[in-house]
């Protein structure tokens, strides 16, 4: 896999620090997981912004170590463009998931963005997904973290 090149550093010519988004809902549970693995595992040389589909979910994830929180349907719309990853449940990407907190717009955006996607494979929807893991959450987590954002976050 190769990394994109940020807009941000385009534009610029100078190189500049991945941004990382997560994405949550519900009570922001996952989202805090990853936020929190992924400041123990790089610190303060990646930016991590948290979108909840709600406040509960934002100011968990916020609490856990986010630069930049925001709330609903438009900041998500608004910033999935301006991020290097997304990173969440694999239901962040389904129109209505989340009890209806994902909105169609929301999931529009998540996976029209150009951003690279990273998803865990939770959720609580009456959806099988084949060959995924049934691996405990926290399991998952460290297989993201340690396996797919180094190959993105390789020179940090």
């Amino acid at each position: 896999m190769i990394p994109r090149t940020p807009r941000r550093a385009q534009e610029t010519g100078k190189p500049s620090m991945k941004r990382l988004c997560v994405v949550d809902g519900q009570g922001g549970g996952i989202g805090a997981a990853i936020i929190r693995g992924l400041k123990s595992r790089y610190g303060e040389s990646i930016e991590i912004w948290a979108l909840g589909t709600n406040a509960v979910a934002t100011s968990q994830m916020l609490k856990a170590g986010a630069n930049r929180g925001a709330t609903g349907e438009n900041p998500v719309v608004r910033t999935t463009d301006l991020v290097d990853v997304i990173l969440g449940p694999v239901s962040i990407t389904w129109p209505n998931a989340m009890m209806g907190e994902v909105t169609p717009r929301m999931a529009e955006a998540i996976s029209s963005s150009s951003a690279l996607k990273i998803l865990i494979p939770l959720h609580q929807e009456n959806t099988v997904l084949v060959g995924s893991s049934r691996e405990p959450l926290p399991h998952l987590i460290e297989a993201l973290i340690h396996e797919h954002i180094k190959e993105v976050i390789r020179n940090v």
